[in-house]
């Protein structure tokens, strides 16, 4: 695969001298492009050879982003120094060459958003609706539908938002939960329910002030945690297209009852330890457990006929697990060139 590389290198060196900006990002760092395909298959390297092969990856990666960027700050350059008058009246009826020329930058959808578009088509093969979150809620979805009774401690966990009018900025799509249960009843009940988060937290690369969030829940008669892990661990190997180990060890939720953390094996380097999983082998990917009966209750169900699961993930922290982002704040500083290199 070093060889590979060293092929690729040169065959860059020549696209450089020949290709635009535009070209070699298409070429290169597309969805399909040559780099892009190089990182989806680091898993298949040699154990020895990862991280030489990793770190030569990433350096002509960054080199060739550093070249675009100089590619397309020449023409803007360029292009500068001409005055147009936008104002000018000019003639309609002429051919577009001779019109004033406005550079258009076309628009699209952003990364995460169209990963989005991804997971939920996968559910929606699976058989679940959708129902979008709210950014503006409630105290009774926030908490007490979700048996966070007013002094509850539990309310402490969630560092929320209010606005003068005694509104909350959703923590979490759990605030749809009641809704559904209600909406989509009587069971068998299968939603997802997406949205923005919003949390007063110290930000890192692991964590975010504003993300989106996914939340799941099923409700039927005699449903068990082993639908849930059945459940989960199908959709996340066809997201991240890999087989998956997982586990799952005790947490704490004061909606679901048992409460459990969903942990996967890292699907980088096979429970070997890398940068992606901290040497653990493992990552931390979401919080799950069997809807707790007071939640069923609030929502019009007999929890003695019915139980079911939820979970909750961060798209952001998906995202950047599917394409290697160390930092998920990348994700959304504005920064054009990264966002259109995914």
């Amino acid at each position: 695969m070093i060889t590979t590389l060293d092929n690729i290198k040169n065959t860059l060196i020549e696209d450089i001298n020949q290709l635009t900006g535009g070209q070699l990002k298409q070429k290169y760092l597309s969805k399909d492009g040559v780099l892009t395909k190089l990182f989806k298959d680091i898993k298949d390297i040699e154990a020895s050879q990862r991280k030489e092969y990793g770190e030569q990856l990433n350096g002509l990666k960054k080199d060739l982003e550093e070249t675009i960027l100089q590619k397309e700050s020449n023409i803007n350059n360029e292009k500068s120094t001409v005055s147009i008058d936008p104002s000018a009246p000019f003639d309609v009826n002429s051919s577009k060459d001779k019109r004033p020329h406005i550079i258009d930058l076309k628009g699209s959808s952003h990364p995460l958003m169209e990963e989005l578009e991804i997971i939920l088509d996968i559910f929606q093969r699976m058989g679940f609706d959708i129902l979008e979150s709210r950014q503006l809620d409630d105290d009774f979805h926030m908490f007490e539908s979700l048996n966070f009774p007013k002094g509850h401690p539990a309310r402490d966990m969630y560092d929320t938002f209010w606005t003068d009018e005694n509104f909350v900025l959703p923590a979490h799509t759990s605030t749809m939960q009641n809704r559904a249960l209600r909406r989509f009843g009587p069971p068998p009940i299968r939603v997802i329910l997406p949205g923005r988060c919003f949390r007063n937290e110290a930000t890192d690369a692991s964590h975010e002030h504003t993300f989106y969030q996914i939340e799941g829940i099923y409700v039927d008669e005699a449903i068990s945690m082993g639908n849930m892990q059945a459940t989960i661990k199908e959709y996340l190997e066809q997201y991240l297209e890999t087989d998956l180990e997982i586990k799952m060890q005790p947490a704490y939720f004061p909606f679901t009852e048992p409460d459990v953390e969903f942990v996967i094996s890292c699907p980088f380097c096979n429970k070997k330890g890398c940068s992606t999983c901290a040497n653990s082998g493992w990552i931390e990917l979401m919080g799950c457990g069997m809807i707790h009966p007071n939640v069923l209750l609030a929502g019009g169900l007999d929890p003695q006929k019915y139980s079911g699961f939820a979970w909750g993930v961060g798209l952001d922290r998906l995202v950047a697990i599917k394409r290697g982002i160390n930092d998920i704040r990348k994700l959304r500083d504005g920064d054009i060139n990264f966002l259109r290199a995914l």
